[in-house]
Parts: structure tokens; C-alpha cells; sequence
């Protein structure tokens, strides 16, 4: 039996969410993000200026460099953030999981757009104008410098797409 899809479209924000008081640092990252960028009304300048201090502590911590003012949809998975590199103009989907050593960049062309539910496996590269679909998996170490199709799975170095089993 399969388990059920996760969706693209829908956050799923439970994801994002610290179990207890424990040392969590990838979704304490995520959280100072989420607070900088949803602050809102009298004191959002101080809410934005504390967010801005946590980022910068959190980002040391987890050697992760994912601007502030990310363009990230919600459900964020990074369970080992170590190295993790988003390009402050890329686009991530929402329930997309990403493991450490990942980078998400720019050429001059321009940045990545990936979808939702993508999952990157650890040491990925995604370079330049592509366009991840939904549902997506992207091999430990792929470079990828093309499109992926919505369900599609990619490996190697330079990627290519390869057929998920049964398809």
C-alpha cells in the first residue's frame, strides 16, 4: 500500500514545527525566517529586528546560508542544514526537502524555480534557470542544469532524467 502523496500546493506546517523545547536548530532557522518575514503591525520593526539576530545566530549554527527574505513555501524540511546555499532570488515550493550541502543558484541567465514536495538529496547542485517540477527527486550529488519534469528523478553529474520504477 502507498503511502498518501504529500501535497504541492498545500503547506503542510507541522513540518516546520519544533517538537518540545529541545536543540533544534534547522527549524529554529526556519522559524527566525518565518518571524522576520510574517512580522506585521505596531512592533513588526521589532519583531524583524530580533528575527534578523536569531537568523544570523541560527545561520552560524547550522553553517546554512538561506537569506531572510527567501522566497520558500511552507513545510520546509532541512534535517541536516550544514551547507545548505539558496540563492536569495530562487523560489522553493512548498513540502520540499532538502539535505546538507545543497545549493541552489544563479548563472547570469538567472535562478532556479522548484516545485513543490521536491526532495534534494544531500551534495545536489541546482544551477541557473531551471524549472523543478512538483513532485520531484533530486539525486545525492546530481548537478542540474535542466528541467525536470514533474515526478521526475534525476542523477549524475550533469543530471539526467531517469524513469521512477514502474514507469
Amino acid at each position: 500500500m502507498n503511502a498518501p502523496e504529500i501535497s504541492a500546493i498545500d503547506p503542510d506546517w507541522t513540518r516546520e514545527r519544533k517538537a518540545g523545547r529541545g536543540w533544534d536548530p534547522s527549524r529554529s532557522l526556519l522559524k527566525s525566517i518565518r518571524d522576520y518575514q510574517n512580522a506585521r503591525g505596531a512592533l513588526a520593526w521589532a519583531t524583524r529586528r530580533f528575527a534578523v539576530l536569531r537568523h544570523r545566530w541560527w545561520s552560524i549554527v547550522t553553517g546554512a546560508d538561506i537569506p531572510i527574505n527567501s522566497a520558500i513555501g511552507g513545510g520546509l524540511l532541512i534535517p541536516h542544514p550544514n551547507g545548505i546555499v539558496v540563492h536569495p532570488h530562487a523560489t522553493i515550493g512548498c513540502n520540499c526537502l532538502i539535505f546538507q550541502q545543497v545549493t541552489v543558484g544563479a548563472t547570469e541567465r538567472g535562478v532556479p524555480v522548484i516545485g513543490g514536495h521536491v526532495d534534494i538529496g544531500a551534495g545536489a547542485k541546482v544551477i541557473g534557470p531551471v524549472t523543478i517540477g512538483d513532485h520531484a527527486r533530486i539525486g545525492a550529488n546530481a548537478v542540474v542544469l535542466i528541467d525536470v519534469p514533474p515526478h521526475g528523478v534525476i542523477v549524475g553529474n550533469p543530471g539526467r532524467l531517469v524513469l521512477p520504477k514502474g514507469g
